[in-house]
């Protein structure tokens, strides 16, 4: 229901605040921007000195609901270099605050926190702008237009997508999303390691699909090749390309090109098997073309002539010696220097660079183009966290922050049982089987159930339960229920005029407390980099409009839709609509159809 009605502006807007404190959608932005006002007006009456440090004044809800709807340390944060004590400078800002017409109450509380209860027409007002506003509800400033570049999955090109590379696909691809939202300039990148040992080994395991394809009878597998079906396609289309030219030629002629066809057999696949996610990538670099450019060289270069690489020797490994470890002379990266453990070899004693070498190339060529560097990695790269962002403080003096996120991986169960490993790849289950069986939104809604660095079960019957213990169900049951007023509503004959919103009681006004909670949590969410944050405050957000629902279950009268009652239906279905805009707002954020309804 589109909101055709309109509301006199009750908040007055100072840009003297804080830049950050610019979005105009954010209830608590605009309190902080009140609170600006006051604290310009102070400064020009010389009750405070000016060019205070206002960055870390807060504007948040109390910890305790039963305090107010919001509060602020502004008294605390400035009273110290203001040269006077948290509540003097209080009793200064609460009665200004207390005058304002939005404002019920403002109220010390402790050394000098201050209590703010707003009218109940400062939340009828926000449940307007929530209707008006639509899908640009929470949309931020925060970001300012930072290039941030969100490297994620970067799976080796050896096969198909499994449920190891899923979660960390989806929270990268929520993570993008949420940062355009919150104002940022976002490039997605996906790094193809397509330079090591790996592809040499699908090279040689495409090359007995090859033979196969040709009549060739060629037994197992060998151990230390990839045995999963998924390359006899790959196989039969070379044989059909070539017949049986590279059939029994040495490998030093067909390697390359069969290491060439199959990364990009691989690619393929991959880019369709992350589709099935609704992930997408702007770039796709590859190891291969880093090393071949040159990049790699002038990284080095620049580290050298900083006086950050030198030739040495490295400590023996802590702990019990192997047997056949021996000091190597080799080419090293002072990155001690820069908070890692110990400095790091960028060349072999052969000469040849390690991965490390080319790694930190290749973040020197991201953050060329970058402001900030994100990449998600999966746990078991924690030990190489240091060294990397060690090599881009080095390379760009500090000036491009290296933010890593790592993923546990997801435990798949089936009735609390293991899952058995997929025939098709022959050692893991494929992101593709799991999607096929319980569909895309399932799937990113859960990955994104708990913090990216928490163990995560993933159990087939659990997450399609039609049950509130399922978050999936119950935030999209929630969209399902509010869509279905508006047809229940045709159904019933009913007419309805431009809601009186004062109809609504402060139970239901509670609901819009909450949902106006939506647009902090996305910048907070985006500053911290957890897109998580959303599929918390969701599941809050739904639970508290089915407890709502449920009362009209035993009270008729507490019914979002009273036929005899066309006024309240009104206000009621507002109230709804705006609470249906946020679930699909924050939805739409983590990949996540908002659901219409529901059998």
């Amino acid at each position: 229901m589109a909101a055709a009605w309109t509301f006199a502006p009750l908040f007055r807007y100072s840009a003297a605040f804080d830049p950050r404190w610019t979005n105009p959608v954010t209830l608590y932005n605009r309190f902080a921007a009140q609170i600006g006002a006051i604290l310009d007006d102070l400064t020009a009456e010389g009750a405070l000195p000016p060019g205070l440090d206002r960055r870390n004044i807060a504007v948040e809800p109390p910890r305790d609901p039963s305090h107010g709807d919001l509060a602020t340390n502004a008294a605390m944060v400035l009273a110290k270099p203001a040269g006077t004590n948290p509540r003097a400078l209080a009793g200064l800002i609460a009665p200004r605050l207390a005058q304002l017409p939005e404002i019920a109450s403002a109220d010390m509380a402790g050394p000098g926190f201050i209590n703010v209860r707003l009218t109940d027409a400062a939340w009828r007002e926000e449940l307007a702008r929530i209707l008006e506003d639509g899908a640009d509800y929470g949309r931020s400033t925060v970001g300012a237009g930072q290039r941030v570049n969100v490297e994620y999955v970067s799976a080796n090109p050896t096969g198909p997508m499994h449920m190891g590379h899923c979660r960390g696909a989806v929270v990268g691809d929520a993570l993008a999303t949420l940062l355009e939202y919150a104002g940022y300039a976002v490039t997605r990148e996906y790094y193809v390691n397509d330079a090591g040992g790996q592809v040499d080994t699908l090279a040689r395991s495409v090359h007995i699909r090859y033979r196969e394809a040709l009549g060739q009878e060629v037994g197992a597998i060998p151990e230390g090749l990839y045995p999963g079906d998924y390359l006899v396609p790959v196989g039969q289309a070379l044989a059909a390309e070539f017949g049986d030219v590279h059939a029994a030629a040495p490998e030093s002629e067909w390697l390359v090109l069969f290491r060439t066809r199959a990364v990009a057999a691989m690619m393929e696949m991959i880019r369709a098997d992350l589709a099935l996610l609704g992930i997408r990538h702007d770039v796709f670099s590859s190891e291969a073309e880093v090393q071949r450019s040159g990049k790699v060289d002038a990284a080095l270069e620049q580290l050298r002539a900083d006086g950050l690489i030198y030739q040495g020797v490295l400590e023996a490994p802590k702990g019990e010696t192997p047997d056949d470890w021996e000091p190597v002379e080799l080419t090293l990266f002072r990155a001690t220097q820069f908070g890692d453990d110990s400095d790091r070899p960028v060349r072999k004693s052969d000469g040849g660079l390690t991965y490390f070498g080319t790694d930190l190339a290749y973040h020197f060529d991201k953050a060329s183009r970058s402001d900030l560097l994100i990449d998600i990695w999966g746990a078991d790269h924690a030990g190489t966290v240091k060294r990397i962002q060690a090599a881009v403080k080095a390379l760009t003096k500090g000036a491009v922050p290296l933010d890593v996120k790592l993923v546990q991986m997801v435990r798949l169960l089936r009735g609390g049982e293991p899952v058995k490993m997929s025939k098709r790849s022959g050692s893991f289950v494929t992101l593709a089987d799991v999607v096929g069986e319980v569909g895309k939104d399932v799937v990113r809604f859960t990955m994104l159930t708990r913090k990216a660095d928490a163990q995560m079960d993933f159990d087939f019957a659990k997450v399609v339960e039609a049950s509130k213990d399922n978050p999936v169900f119950y935030v999209q049951y929630a969209h399902a229920r509010i869509r279905s007023l508006h047809r229940r509503l045709i159904e019933a004959g009913m007419e309805i005029g431009p809601p009186d919103l004062t109809l609504l009681d402060a139970e239901e006004l509670g609901l819009v407390k909450l949902a106006a909670q939506y647009p902090r949590i996305v910048e907070a969410a985006a500053a911290t980099r957890e897109p998580h944050r959303i599929a918390f405050y969701l599941g809050d957000l739904a639970a508290a409009f089915h407890a709502l629902w449920n009362r009209g279950n035993d009270d008729p009268s507490r019914r979002f839709l009273i036929v005899n009652s066309s006024e309240t239906t009104s206000a009621r279905l507002a109230l709804a609509d705006s609470l249906g805009q946020i679930i699909h707002n924050g939805l739409a954020l983590m990949g996540v159809s908002a659901a219409e309804e529901m059998a």
